[in-house]
């Protein structure tokens, strides 16, 4: 009989499950950047032509949701069909909706707090948006758990109709 020692790493039944859980980080991570941008461009957009942050940062952020939200639910989570309004649309909304909150709440502050300053609008613009990506930056990781966990993970109520066969 022959023994085989060496590196040899032992095989577990968490290690597919976790390297899914880290691809499925590294999909919700781009997902949230391609967001982010669209997010971006609309922020810019609407505080470059003289647009308040309140109504900028909102904009935005709807901008960004709706785009998520169709390419994390097929991409990150493998869903297709029609999303369930209960089980997926109304609890993402609610997740996100915490995190637009927080991004809302942050840019409008940044830009109240900025505004005594009499900045140029130019460094007005670029330090408001630097609160409203850093206010996504910050809810990112507490997003992708409640989203993994609450809306479209295993725990979430799966259902045939809101699941790929593949």
């Amino acid at each position: 009989m022959t023994t085989v020692t060496g590196d040899v790493r032992q095989r577990t039944a968490e290690t597919p499950t976790r390297r899914r859980g880290w691809a499925r980080l590294g999909r919700a991570a781009v997902t949230s950047v391609a967001a982010t941008v669209l997010s971006q461009v609309v922020l810019l957009a609407v505080l470059a032509t003289g647009g308040v942050p309140v109504l900028a940062s909102t904009l935005a952020w709807a901008a960004g949701a709706v785009l998520n939200f169709v390419v994390t639910r097929r991409w990150v989570w493998g869903r297709t069909g029609r999303p369930r309004v209960r089980r997926e649309l109304l609890p993402y909304l609610g997740v996100i909706g915490l995190g637009g909150l927080a991004s809302v709440g942050l840019t409008t502050l940044a830009g109240s707090l900025l505004t005594p300053l009499n900045l140029p609008h130019v460094w007005w613009v670029v330090l408001v948006d630097g609160a409203y990506v850093a206010s996504y930056a910050l809810v990112f990781v507490v997003k992708f758990t409640l989203l993994d966990r609450l809306v479209f993970g295993r725990g979430a109520g799966l259902s045939p109709a809101t699941t790929s066969s593949s």
